[in-house]
């Protein structure tokens, strides 16, 4: 009984916790010192900082979760080639024409990230896309890489 009263506290603790941070995100002071920890979060080479306030740590913790989830854990080394959102959906638009694709001087976490969104891209690949990009850029006189 005692465990699922604790676990029914929990739930609603974190229903309002994310409740009162939807109702900040909207007051434009906190979106944007949010908006800035977000992005030196996603900075390996920045640390969090003492003088910062509620909106930038939250900010920046998610940065930099973000940032971990694609690289590794800061803790681990920072790697020589950084996987961005933008590398991520380069990845998947490869594997959506069927491209090959160059890994060399990403980590193991890396390539696993980038796997996937590869994968996932295979997964849409439609030959008749391919094709017709093909002939557009021929058209183009762009050489395509294959």
């Amino acid at each position: 009984m005692g465990a699922l009263l604790i676990a029914a506290y929990f739930c609603i603790f974190i229903e309002n916790s994310s409740l009162t941070v939807m109702k900040k995100i909207f007051n434009a002071t906190y979106r944007k010192d949010y908006l800035e920890g977000y992005a030196a979060g996603l900075n390996p080479f920045l640390s969090l900082k003492t003088k910062m306030n509620k909106a930038t740590v939250a900010g920046f913790k998610s940065g930099r979760m973000d940032y971990e989830d694609r690289n590794g854990r800061v803790s681990n080394g920072i790697p020589k080639r950084i996987v961005t959102e933008k590398v991520l959906e380069d990845f998947l638009v490869a594997g959506m024409f069927g491209f090959d694709i160059d890994i060399e001087g990403y980590t193991t976490f890396q390539i696993n990230t980038i796997s996937k969104w590869y994968q996932s891209g295979t997964e849409k690949y439609d030959p008749n896309q391919f094709a017709n990009l093909s002939s557009l850029l021929n058209d183009q006189k762009i050489a395509m890489p294959i």
